[in-house]
């Protein structure tokens, strides 16, 4: 009996349940690899060559040899540099495809191989910096190609895989799990990417991240990695924002993105309790740019963006995609917290622009000043409050002492802009703004450092 019970406890173990319930991902492989692409590229090294060529003299006996092997005009192609960039996949059988807007950036000639060893050359159709994706064509017929499915119904612990040329190893096949989805990369903002825990290495961006069906749910960008190699964390573009993009760069050749024209800060829970939130929660906005959608609709710095168009925003990172994918022109409802009352305030989403003008930087005239909060101030210059966002006040930090304000992170040369939604253009009225101030809890202050607005949750001392 004891030995049965042994049995009975082995068969149903928890260790030999999961590992039956492994997928078999060979029929997935063998299914999908066709549509996928490897992706070489051609750059033509002309400032190198012309520096070797203005640096011999004329009239060299050897003269012809010179300009057969270091004239870029006449150079042959064989002194072209080839690289193995990266990975791509098929999605119409006549041949468009997808890859990463770096695979193909700044080179003369790009090469397609495909999984029956064709290499045909292709054009690009367009392409998108902003997501790193790029629309590619070849000329070709009756090609495999992948079918999409939905980043948006992903879930966060189920299987993806990955096909692509690591290293310049085409049709690698690696595997791993969905570890989070929404994520934002430094510099990435209009783009929730997917994170996985699938091995990904230089040679598999561009290439599609497959989920268990067989279905293209992203495509593989970027790594996290301090030796430039996959170091356990990669992302993927989700193939839902992707197929905005295709499309536009398919019809239009370019991708217009919706903008509010504000800078944003994330909510942390010092922060929250400052504006009275009971969880830290929302987009908390640090800046609002001249004549942008944001200001014609009367957003102003200090409020907290709760929902955007009837979606709940969890975070600062969750609201510069859902306006990168609202239409240019759309009326969009945005609910807000300001002065502890909610609003909801109708903002008409604009174009993102090619460049926006950066912060006023100006300079100051010298003043002592007592120490608030352990800080020294001083009084802005006529130049420097005769545009936003100092043309309501603001005070300049010379210097700091052990206190408060050190302790929330103020430093020297920071502008302070605003306390608790409150302006002061004098030492004087930023001393009556801290003594309004609740003891003992933390307030928003807001501070202008290096062009960039920020808020600091200031402790007032009891």
């Amino acid at each position: 009996m004891k030995r049965a019970f042994i049995l009975f406890a082995c068969l149903f173990s928890p260790t030999l349940l999961a590992e039956s319930a492994l997928p078999d991902f060979s029929s997935l492989a063998e299914q999908v690899a066709p549509a996928v692409v490897n992706i070489s590229t051609l750059r033509y090294p002309e400032a190198k060559r012309d520096r070797q060529s203005e640096q011999l003299p004329d009239n060299l006996p050897w003269q012809d040899f010179f300009d057969r092997f270091f004239n870029p005009e006449q150079s042959p192609p064989s002194f072209r540099h080839e690289n193995s960039a990266g990975s791509g996949f098929i999605i119409s059988a006549d041949g468009e495809i997808v890859t990463s807007y770096h695979v193909i950036k700044e080179v003369d000639q790009i090469i397609v191989k495909l999984d029956d060893r064709r290499e045909l050359p292709a054009e690009i159709i367009g392409f998108d910096k902003l997501s790193d994706i790029a629309l590619l064509k070849i000329d070709a017929q009756g090609l495999p190609t992948v079918a999409i499915g939905s980043s948006e119904a992903l879930k966060v612990g189920q299987w993806v895989l990955a096909i692509g040329a690591p290293f310049g190893f085409d049709y690698t096949v690696t595997a791993g799990i969905v570890s989070a989805k929404g994520r934002s990369l430094p510099f990435e903002n209009y783009v929730p990417f997917l994170q996985t825990d699938v091995a990904i290495n230089p040679g598999n961006s561009g290439g599609p991240l497959f989920d268990l069906s067989g279905k293209v749910v992203g495509i593989n960008s970027q790594i996290y990695s301090q030796t430039g190699n996959y170091a356990g964390l990669s992302f993927a573009v989700p193939i839902d924002l992707a197929l905005d993009v295709i499309r536009q760069l398919r019809d239009k050749g370019a991708v217009a993105r919706g903008w509010l024209g504000i800078y944003l800060q994330k909510m942390t829970r010092d922060l929250s309790q400052s504006f009275n939130l009971d969880r830290p929660i929302g987009a908390l906005v640090t800046k609002v740019v001249k004549d942008s959608p944001a200001e014609v609709a009367g957003i102003q710095v200090g409020d907290v963006i709760l929902r955007f168009n009837g979606i709940e925003v969890e975070s600062s990172s969750f609201l510069p995609p859902l306006v990168g994918r609202t239409a240019v022109g759309t009326p969009v409802p945005i609910e807000l917290m300001r002065n502890d009352e909610i609003e909801t305030i109708e903002v008409v989403i604009a174009q993102l622009p090619a460049e926006v003008s950066s912060l006023v930087t100006a300079d100051y005239y010298q003043k002592e000043s007592p120490k608030v909060l352990g800080m020294s101030l001083k009084e802005l210059s006529a130049k420097q409050l005769s545009e936003p966002p100092l043309d309501k006040g603001g005070l300049m930090v010379e210097d700091l002492i052990d206190g408060p304000a050190k302790q929330a992170g103020v430093l020297a040369n920071d502008i302070l802009v605003m306390l608790n939604n409150q302006r002061f253009a004098t030492i004087e009225e930023f001393a009556a703004v801290v003594d309004d101030a609740p003891a003992g809890r933390f307030s928003a202050l807001l501070v202008l450092r290096a062009e960039q607005s920020l808020f600091l949750a200031l402790q007032i001392p009891e």
